[in-house]
């Protein structure tokens, strides 16, 4: 039996977002300063929240987690992205490939629950203001942040494992930016289909759940938020829970649209935009939509400290303290209380009052006869 010369490839070839010369110096500096911008931004709120121990709660604890799971992100990706636009030949090696697939997976993975987590502390917050520091608690926290560590890791070295234990002997360009499962199966002299169906699986069971508790979460938010009388509490809460949506729907809008849509109507060069989104933009843009997301927001703080630490504390404590929707409930709640017990007290008051003065009137009728000389 003859045997078969079979070459194994040893690197991969990136195609990049575009062949274009004319495109890739303009390019270069967009994504540079993006990178920047997600660099700066969220260590600069990871170590605001580090120092500053007024802010050791569980909203900004989830916080820092999610802006350190950007950040990895974002560095897994895009300085090798940014690489390509300057040097002649894209290639990485097979193992680089590995790892940068690896990475890719557990932060991305770790991201869909951390939101869920986030949504979850803004449902106890809004819905459960009373009893939020006894169910988030610091235990509750980190089995939060942990399980989607653990889980993320573990999936994430499954699928890498089986990907890269897979034969790739023909062509090894890839038609990304990056090394990501789909474009890496097209490379394949493997057959695929058992793969294929654990990504369709793996995915589908991941963003359900991650999407359920989500979903679940805000529709407790907004029967609450439907509760709340005042405007202004009400705008508070839609402000605050809407930016959160609003990243959210990006993040998950772009899996769905990545990995669940069928094989018939899949198009890589299609992905590749959609993968921008959720690798380099949303990174960026995730600390100014969570810290910037009203005027009070933790930047704002930052942009005073030139003023002192202590304005820069009571400042962001000031206002952290009012971000919860759920403390807006509670204190119209409380005002309410205040108003009536105010009420009370001024009706039993002028009662009071007029009783007094009843009283008085009476006894100048009793004394006005004995004080008369009668003639």
């Amino acid at each position: 039996m003859a045997e078969v010369n079979i070459t194994h490839v040893t690197e991969f070839i990136l195609k990049g977002i575009t062949d274009r010369p004319e495109l890739q110096a303009p390019c270069f500096v967009v994504f540079l300063v993006i990178y920047l911008v997600t660099v700066l931004g969220n260590l600069g709120l990871i170590t605001l929240i580090r120092i500053d121990a007024r802010l050791h709660t569980p909203m900004y604890y989830f916080l820092s987690h999610l802006a350190f799971v950007d950040l990895c992100y974002s560095s897994a990706i895009t300085p090798k992205m940014m690489v390509n636009f300057v040097v002649e030949y894209n290639t990485i090696p097979f193992h680089a490939c590995a790892v940068q697939l690896g990475c890719f997976l557990t932060f991305m993975i770790t991201e869909c629950f951390l939101l869920a987590s986030m949504a979850y502390d803004r449902y106890v917050a809004i819905c459960s203001p009373l009893h939020y520091s006894t169910v988030m608690s610091k235990r509750v926290c980190v089995q939060l942040v942990a399980v989607p560590y653990i889980y993320s890791f573990l999936v994430a070295l499954f699928h890498t494992i089986i990907t890269f234990r897979l034969t790739y002997c023909g062509p090894n360009v890839i038609n990304h930016f990056y090394c990501d499962d789909i474009p890496l199966l097209a490379l394949s002299c493997s057959d695929t289909h058992v793969k294929e169906i654990l990504i369709f699986a793996f995915a589908g069971f991941d963003m359900i759940c991650s999407s359920s508790i989500v979903l679940t979460s805000y529709i407790f938010i907004v029967v609450a938020i439907l509760r709340i009388r005042s405007t202004q509490g009400r705008r508070k809460a839609i402000s605050t829970c809407g930016s959160h949506m609003a990243a959210v729907t990006i993040f998950y809008g772009t899996l769905i649209f990545m990995y669940l849509q069928p094989k018939s109507n899949h198009s890589l060069d299609t992905d590749k935009m959609a993968s921008v989104f959720y690798t380099v933009v949303i990174p960026m843009l995730n600390p100014l939509i969570y810290s910037l997301r009203n005027k009070e927001g933790t930047y704002k703080s930052v942009g005073v400290m030139g003023a002192g630490l202590e304005d820069l504390n009571a400042d962001v404590v000031e206002h952290a303290s009012l971000d919860a929707a759920g403390t807006a409930l509670f204190l119209e709640q409380a005002v309410t209380a205040a108003q009536w017990c105010l009420w009370e007290s001024s009706a039993r008051s002028g009662s009071t009052e007029q009783q007094q003065a009843s009283d008085s009137r009476d006894l100048s009728e009793e004394r006005t006869p004995s004080s008369i000389s009668l003639p």
